[in-house]
Formats: C-alpha cells, structure tokens, sequence
C-alpha cells in the first residue's frame, strides 16, 4: 500500500470534515442518555451517500479529456474562497436541530447537506487517482467515519474543546479548501 496515498486520504477527511466534529458532538449531546447508535448510523448514511456522488462524479470526469482535469481544482478553490467569504460575514445558524434526541435520518439529512465542500473537493482527486488509490480513499474515508464519531462523542462531554472548534473550524475549512485546490491545479501542471 503507498503511505501517500493514505496519508493524503487521512489529512483529506479530516480538512473536509472538521466541521462534522463540532455537529457530531452537538448531536450526540442531544443524544446524551439515550442510545447513541442512531447518530453513528446516521454519519455512516449520510457519508455514504457523500462518497458514492463523489464516486460517480469522479468516474464521470474520467470521460473528460485529460488535460481538463486539472481545471477540476477549481472547485474546491472557489468553495474555499465561499467558506471565506461566509466566515467573513458572520457564523450561519442554520445547524440547530430540534430538541430532544435525533433520529438516524435527521442526522444522515444533516451530514449530506453539510457535504457539498466534500463533493467539491473529492471528485478532483478521484479523477485524477487510479482504482487502486481510490479504493484506499473509500476505505480509509469510511474508517474514518467511526473514528469522527468517537471523536463527537468525546467533545460532546467536553464543552470548553467543542467551543473552540465552533470558533476557529469556520478559519481552517476555507484555508484547506484553497490549499487543496491550488494543490490540483498545481499538479495537474497549471
């Protein structure tokens, strides 16, 4: 197995999902006392669908002329420079939930929404990695689903770590997302 490869996998879910930490630990301290099964099952739907786009997006640039590939960074660029543009504006308060526990719908329904930058930033680098490596994304994406999960359940007991990610999450998502688009245009050769 290539260690870049993986290792590019792992830095990739967490930049692209860091935001989901802080949503995670909001739903599973909704959940608190009852079962947390329903927001894991949840992520996992939600994700799932996020990466099966994802897929069939990438496999559908696979039609594209290869020279026209590396253009493909200019999504993730331009979602960077609109994650920018809303921190800059002020926070969105359009993740509240209602009260009580959630369902796994709710919280699948939350995820996919909130994986548009996912999309954005996954096609590009499927179409341009082999099946081999694409493969190790999937796995290694969906590992990492359940380790994000651990993760929410941990912050949700610890306020003062969820509040700092709710404050500086909204700096860090735009700086990756046009880091990894220059990434892939500079890669591709532009």
């Amino acid at each position: 197995m290539d260690l870049g490869v993986l290792g590019q996998a792992v830095g990739m879910f967490a930049v692209t999902n860091v935001d989901d930490i802080v949503i995670l630990a909001v739903f599973f301290g909704q959940a608190a006392g009852n079962s947390t099964a329903k927001v894991v099952i949840g992520q996992y739907l939600g994700f799932a669908a996020i990466l099966a786009i994802s897929v069939a997006g990438a496999l559908g640039a696979g039609l594209l002329p290869p020279v026209v590939l590396p253009y493909l960074g200019l999504l993730p660029l331009l979602l960077g420079v609109r994650a920018a543009w809303q921190a800059w504006r002020g926070p969105d308060d359009d993740e509240q939930s209602a009260s009580g526990g959630p369902t796994a719908l709710a919280v699948a329904a939350v995820t996919f929404a909130n994986g548009g930058d996912n999309v954005g930033v996954y096609v590009p680098v499927f179409a341009n990695a082999g099946t081999a490596a694409l493969i190790v994304f999937v796995v290694v994406f969906l590992v990492l689903v359940g380790v994000w999960c651990a993760l929410g359940k941990f912050f949700a007991t610890r306020p003062v770590v969820a509040r700092a990610l709710a404050r500086w999450g909204h700096v860090l998502l735009p700086v990756v997302l046009i880091g990894i688009g220059v990434l892939i245009l500079v890669e591709g050769g532009l």
